[in-house]
């Protein structure tokens, strides 16, 4: 599965392997006469704590096997900088992120349709959602039984859940099983991405299961550096692994699949990307390519926290040792309890106001409270209700400022740049105050310690999102699909203007899906290699 660079190159080279990069490794190497080559730059999923799916909170800091990025400084933040870790390990941001299943809404693909990007709709894209779930449910219209990639039901039973799910009701929000069935809206526990208690990584649903294949070659700690180019066609990538740089050739195409910020930085490095970013950065120009980078977008949070006097905060696990060794015993001997939950329990996709024809806000319940990863929990028992707007209007950038590819980019997300992001973030957290003032839930509260009852007035209410809101990780659209002077690939991920390279992972998304954006990745990774078997058996038509 893993060793040294084949020195006569590969079929395919794909860089990442992570939510989208091991989908095409697996989905590729399937057809046995071709070869593939999957770099990774950090190392092997070894980490138990990746598996456990509460391990989250203790992984998403840790820089073994993250990267450690920033966004900022923010200009509608009052300069502050958002910590952006992202995966850097077997499996990518999917063995670091909070688990939750959502794809999104159809309305975002069939947008996708819309924008020119052919075979893009939620009719085009549902096989490959359904192709890649093994539900814990069962098949149906909407589902897919036999996926590799594990999705499961919460299965647990939390009075102060239960009561935020009544009085989101008593609010008129209907309740829900499915945030991915006929339609997303409503009030329900939320579906992980875990089988049988255990973290289902794409490194684990895919890559693991045929580490056998000849034809498949693992590299990990191959850090790229640059995309080779003869022409106009790319002929392989040049790494750092063991030491030394290396290139890495592939014969028919390479395939970025590094992420929002990996992939537009791996372009831009290489020569590819906006003029005036490269000259600035000191990289020579190979191909202009103006929307490089631009168009980030990603879903902006803010957390209200409460203390609560009802049963059900895991804050008092976390204090307790006691608990916290009966809940390690809990996962290992019946794979249950609250080390199977992700970064939400309880889930509302609902409309900030009458007249909103889909719903345009999530909310994320979870029955803990802290200041944030790696700072501990409060000692009070404790509830965050996390709020953000599903479809956010602002738009930032990633550009590089060296052509050294191990430099960290300059990274400005433009966070509530939109007065209409302000707007309905603010009508977010007014909803979410209702719900907890209604039965039963208003019973269980003791106090709002975020914001607190002293904010009262709108200014008020914003001045406490720029202060304390922060990302849901959800970074994308830096490569984006479509056929305008700033997209950088066409609807079948090829980059514009270049032969032999693609992009495949969310930064090709026009724009961004409403909710987590973990699934409709995978979904990318199974459709990009659908389109380059297509193209593979059919170079007349691709071309």
């Amino acid at each position: 599965m893993t060793g040294e660079i084949a020195a006569g190159g590969y079929d395919y080279v794909i860089v990442g392997a992570g939510s989208a990069g091991c989908v095409l490794a697996n989905r590729l190497s399937a057809d046995p006469s071709v070869t593939v080559a999957l770099l990774e730059a950090g190392g092997r999923d070894t980490n138990p704590w990746i598996h456990i799916p509460a391990g989250y909170y203790r992984n998403i800091l840790n820089p073994d096997i993250t990267w450690q990025f920033g966004s900022g400084p923010e200009p509608h933040l009052g300069g502050r900088t958002i910590n952006w870790p992202r995966g850097r390990v077997l499996g990518g941001t999917s063995a670091i992120n909070g688990l939750l299943y959502v794809r999104g809404q159809s309305h975002d693909f069939d947008v996708w349709r819309q924008l020119g990007n052919a075979g893009w709709s939620f009719a085009d894209v549902l096989p490959y959602f359904k192709r890649a779930e093994g539900q814990e449910r069962g098949a149906d219209a909407l589902h897919g039984g036999d996926g590799p990639l594990g999705v499961s039901d919460l299965h647990i039973s939390n009075p102060v859940c239960e009561a935020f799910i009544a009085s989101c009701r008593a609010e008129g929000i209907p309740l829900t099983r499915d945030f991915n069935g006929p339609t997303q809206e409503g009030v329900g526990y939320y579906q992980v991405t875990n089988r049988r208690g255990r973290r289902s990584t794409t490194a684990v649903a895919y890559l693991h299961p045929v580490k056998s294949r000849a034809n498949l070659q693992v590299i990990t700690n191959a850090e790229a550096r640059g995309i080779m180019l003869d022409g106009s066609r790319a002929t392989g990538v040049r790494v750092r692994h063991g030491g030394i740089e290396q290139i890495v050739t592939a014969r028919r195409e390479v395939i970025l699949s590094a992420g929002a910020i990996g992939s537009p930085q791996l372009l831009q490095v290489s020569g590819i990307g906006p003029v005036d970013v490269l000259k600035a950065a000191g990289v020579a120009v190979r191909h202009d390519l103006p929307g490089v980078g631009e168009n980030l977008q990603d879903h902006y949070q803010a957390r209200l926290v409460y203390e609560v006097n009802a049963r059900g905060s895991l804050n008092e696990v976390w204090h307790s040792p006691w608990l916290q060794v009966k809940s390690g015993l809990e996962w290992v001997f019946r794979r249950q309890g609250m080390l199977t939950f992700g970064a939400g329990v309880v889930g509302v996709f609902t409309k900030s106001a009458a007249g909103v024809d889909i719903p345009d806000i999530q909310f994320h319940f979870i029955p803990l409270s802290g200041e944030g990863p790696g700072k501990g929990l409060h000692r009070f028992p404790g509830v965050i209700v996390s709020v953000c707007q599903l479809r956010p209007e602002s738009r930032g950038h990633l550009r590089i400022t060296s052509p050294d590819a191990a430099a960290k980019p300059a990274i400005v997300s433009n966070y509530l740049a939109a007065e209409v992001d302000r707007r309905i973030l603010l009508d977010a957290i007014k909803l979410a105050r209702r719900i907890v003032a209604r039965p039963p839930f208003a019973e269980a509260i003791v106090r709002e310690h975020a914001p607190g009852a002293q904010h009262k007035t709108d200014e008020q209410l914003m001045t406490f999102a720029r202060d304390l809101g922060t990302t849901i990780f959800h970074p994308c659209g830096t490569a984006k699909m479509g056929r305008d002077k700033m997209a950088v690939v066409d609807e079948r991920l090829r980059v514009h203007g270049l032969t032999g390279l693609r992009v495949a992972d969310a930064s090709i998304m026009p724009t961004m899906t409403s909710g987590n954006t973990n699934a409709p990745t995978i979904m990318i990774g199974e459709k990009a290699a659908d389109m380059i078997l297509q193209d593979a058996r059919n170079p007349a038509v691709a071309a």
